[in-house]
């Protein structure tokens, strides 16, 4: 529950000692770099086009049809070292690849020209025409294509034009034919065509005998073509699969020197010399000082991170395995920063306990937490422990409630044998008891939420909030008098709400959230100015606290969805039950099953949002400023994305 010490590490050495530096770094897997460092007292940031881009969008870009998938493999790194021999090899991987492309390319070609011919002449093979001959006329134009039925019916009124059209073919919607017009009129017939949506045929060069001839001709030459091409991927494939380790070696070398050079950029220079700067975890300080002093002429100088001047240190939470897995709900909110609270275990606990309760099913609580087991095991997905966790939770108060996938008589004998005459809660029965429960709970979580809120404040020296604001000690005050005064007024014991108490434990704390401004500068010892006048402090301070008074209790009452979900889970499986009983002794199993799995999918996740906006809203709100900035050690990132 706490975030990780880091120490700010400076490095100095001589230019020529970078690139073993910068391994170093990378070999440490513990060295987040600092990239927002300003130049200074004549240093300057190292600059220039990294040499390594265009060789590393070659590899990227080759053609190798898609059978090779870049990613990071081990690989022999002397043999890889020379980068003039990795070139020559490359080079001549990618001229043979080229060669293949272009082979590919001009089949693929070439046999997509013969197929658009064939099914062109597919509908020609009517006309005993010597093609060659035909397109030989210096005098005559002809234009093949196919003309929309009800434009072939207004061709008579083109008598007098000097053309002539030749059906020779018709599928029912269009007639196919041909068109003839002497050369200097055939712009004109071409125009006519066009207004009677007439579509042209583009007849190949190769076409030179009659079209029943040519179709002939055709199909033997794409069957020769398609066997051609299918040896040459065939060669080409096999090739690719020859190369492909060699491929991913040379991928992986010059993306680690892209990587390597692309950390320049974090590096100031002055003379001969650089200067690095970082933060590495306490705990791997002395063995990252070590690692680095192994270079000649470097030193390291480390110190606690809280000197690190105007950089923004970077954020590791330290979690325990439970509550590990929910630090992903805490990144999305947004990590604390340095110095702050670690909200995880919080979140772990209050997220699992209210998942359960709202969620609460003996059976489908134990098939969550399998499920979550299964998805976690296979891909290390976090939700996937989450699932784990809650799931027992939602089994737990399913145990409470006697529910299992529905069945709430099924755990009687079991409450018998145990001594008790019946279920524990009984959910149906138990409106008022679970809704102001509900409502306990949601106290006891804004208490805590105001409770932590004051702890970090005061380690922040803000006074203001600490002691006057809404989640100060004014607010704690405040709410908790009005609690206990509500609760006792509840129980008909009588009334705390006397004058003392209302002047003491509500007005006192209204007044002082309401001068919480002034109140906080004073204390701290600083001077407060006031901006606007009286009038507007007033106003904007009365309207201020009025919402605060209203948040109070929204926020409360916001936990009453805890109590509403448990009566919509019980509704929505009675209404299963009800469902099953409805049909056939043979479909009843059938619709039980569909129904449960219903439920766990759509108001499981339903649940799961609801929890986490009580998680982000109510209690994140109160204290947490999700401002941080991750820990992320610096290291070669092999993904084909080039910028």
């Amino acid at each position: 529950m706490s975030i990780e010490k880091m120490d700010y590490i400076n490095i100095v050495g001589f230019m020529d000692e970078l690139d073993r530096t910068l391994e170093k770094c990378i070999e440490s897997q513990c060295f987040h770099i600092s990239k927002s460092v300003e130049e200074q007292d004549g240093m300057k940031r190292l600059e220039g086009e990294n040499p390594y881009k265009e060789l590393l969008k070659d590899i990227i870009s080759a053609d190798t049809g898609g059978l090779v998938e870049f990613s990071e493999i081990r690989y022999d790194e002397k043999k890889y070292y020379d980068l003039e021999k990795l070139k020559l090899d490359f080079s001549q991987m990618s001229q043979k690849l080229d060669a293949y492309s272009r082979e590919t390319g001009e089949l693929t070609e070439k046999l997509a020209e013969r197929k658009q011919a064939y099914q062109q002449l597919a509908h020609l093979k009517g006309l005993q025409l010597d093609m060659a001959q035909l397109f030989k006329c210096s005098h005559i134009k002809p234009r093949f294509g196919r003309l929309p039925n009800e434009s072939a019916q207004k061709l008579s009124y083109y008598e007098d034009k000097s053309f002539i059209f030749i059906p020779y073919d018709d599928d029912g919607n269009y007639k196919w034919g041909i068109y003839f017009a002497p050369a200097d009129s055939i712009a004109e017939a071409d125009r006519i065509f066009k207004s009677l949506y007439f579509e042209k045929i583009w007849i190949p060069n190769f076409v030179s005998d009659t079209p029943e001839n040519e179709s002939l001709k055709l199909e033997k030459e794409i069957a020769v073509l398609e066997e051609s091409l299918k040896k040459k991927i065939e060669e080409r494939n096999g090739y690719i699969l020859e190369i492909q380790d060699n491929l991913k070696c040379c991928f992986c070398r010059v993306k680690y020197l892209y990587d390597l050079y692309e950390l320049r950029k974090c590096v100031l220079v002055y003379k001969d010399k650089f200067y690095l700067t970082g933060f590495v975890p306490h705990t791997k300080s002395d063995e990252f000082t070590e690692l680095c002093n192994t270079v000649r002429s470097v030193s390291v100088v480390s110190k606690p991170a809280e000197n690190s001047e105007k950089l923004k240190v970077p954020v590791k939470l330290k979690n325990s395995r439970f509550s590990r897995p929910f630090s992903m709900f805490v990144e999305m909110y947004g990590l604390p920063s340095y110095g702050g609270f670690n909200p995880t275990t919080l979140v772990a606990i209050t997220y699992t306990i209210m998942f359960g309760i709202m969620f609460g099913d003996l059976g489908q609580g134990l098939l969550i937490s399998l499920i979550g087991f299964f998805v976690y095991k296979k891909s290390g997905n976090k939700l996937g422990a989450i699932l784990q966790r809650v799931g027992i939770s939602s089994a737990f108060f399913g145990l409470l409630y006697g529910s299992v996938f529905g069945f709430e008589d099924l755990l009687d004998p079991l409450y018998k044998a145990i001594g008790l005459s019946h279920k524990p809660i009984e959910v149906m029965d138990s409106t008022m008891m679970i809704l102001l429960g509900a409502i306990c709970i949601g106290v006891v979580i804004i208490l805590i939420s105001i409770i932590i809120n004051i702890f970090i404040s005061l380690r922040h020296r803000d006074f203001s909030a600490a002691f006057f604001g809404n989640n100060g000690v004014a607010g704690l005050v405040f709410f908790g008098a009005l609690l206990a005064g509500i609760a006792v007024m509840m129980t008909g014991e009588g009334s705390l709400f006397t004058v003392p108490y209302v002047l003491g434990l509500i007005v006192l704390p209204l007044i002082l959230m309401f001068f919480r401004e002034p109140l906080g500068c004073w204390l701290s010892g600083k001077k407060y100015h006031l901006e606007g006048g009286i009038g507007d402090f007033i106003a904007s301070n009365f309207f201020e606290v009025f919402e605060f008074i209203l948040g109070y209790a929204t926020n409360t009452l916001s936990f009453v969805r805890i109590g509403g979900f448990i009566f919509s889970h019980a509704g929505m499986m009675s209404v299963v039950m009800l469902l099953s009983e409805s049909f056939s002794v043979g479909a009843s199993p059938i619709v039980i099953v569909l129904g449960n799995l219903f439920v766990m999918g759509m108001e499981g996740l339903i649940v799961g949002i609801q929890v986490l906006r009580l998680e982000f809203y109510e209690v994140f709100s109160r204290f947490y400023d999700g401002d941080g900035v991750a820990f992320e050690p610096v290291k070669v990132n092999y993904d084909v994305n080039v910028d």
